[in-house]
């Protein structure tokens, strides 16, 4: 997967990408991710990549002509897009979800743009194929969005976690909170690990484990479970 970043500020991004999973990614060939700063397409010397909306009111508007010239050179605009999905990073987008992960996750290049300011304008809507959010509530910037969005989608990439099982156990990805995991030692503190996964017998280890997920996930987001049904 090919993934371009469109952003104010490309700095944001060198430990994330540079560390754990997505550094090993990377390093397999699997990721390629490219970091654009979005104030190389402005034309001014000042670099100018917002400005006042018009109708005034408080804060910054980030500017189209930028926006567009990075897509123009990155061949996805709408006429060449070669495979990609241009996804614009805000909070009036659709709030990410596992399925969502999964589809986008699905292809072969993503262009990622991060909203900054008061917001964006309008036009840059008409230049993207979708609108992503991770959630109800005020960030600073889309950056640590589409962050999230790209170790989320990654990860779905095979070969990238070290065991093929590993994100089909994972919580969401069922419809159901992860089950309660144990490591050595076997009792610290008093507190003891369930005798049930210490017998080896692999079929009463899976029927618990079903169980304590369905426990879980009833007493922490119920709401799951009604839209499992």
């Amino acid at each position: 997967m090919r993934i371009d970043i469109i952003t104010l500020f490309p700095g944001m991004f060198e430990s994330v990408l540079g560390e754990s999973m997505l550094k090993r990614a990377q390093a397999k060939g699997l990721l390629k991710v490219n970091i654009h700063n979005l104030r190389d397409w402005t034309s001014d010397n000042h670099r100018t990549a917002d400005d006042k909306p018009f109708g005034g009111g408080p804060g910054m508007v980030m500017k189209v002509e930028p926006v567009y010239k990075a897509l123009k050179e990155l061949k996805v605009l709408r006429t060449a897009k070669d495979g990609a999905r241009v996804i614009l990073l805000t909070p009036q987008g659709k709030k990410l979800e596992q399925k969502e992960v999964k589809r986008i996750a699905k292809y072969k290049r993503l262009v990622l743009i991060c909203g900054h300011y008061e917001g964006v304008d309008e036009r840059i809507r008409d230049l993207v194929d979708e609108e992503i959010s991770i959630g109800d509530y005020i960030l600073t910037c889309g950056e640590l969005p589409a962050m999230v969005l790209i170790d989320a989608a990654a990860r779905l990439i095979p070969g990238v976690l070290g065991h093929s099982a590993s994100a089909a156990r994972e919580s969401f990805e069922d419809g159901l909170l992860e089950y309660p995991q144990y490591t050595r030692p076997a009792e610290y503190m008093g507190m003891k690990v369930p005798e049930v996964l210490m017998g080896g017998n692999h079929k009463k280890i899976e029927k618990w484990r079903i169980a304590e997920a369905l426990k879980r996930t009833s007493e922490r987001r119920p709401d799951l479970l009604k839209r499992r049904r």
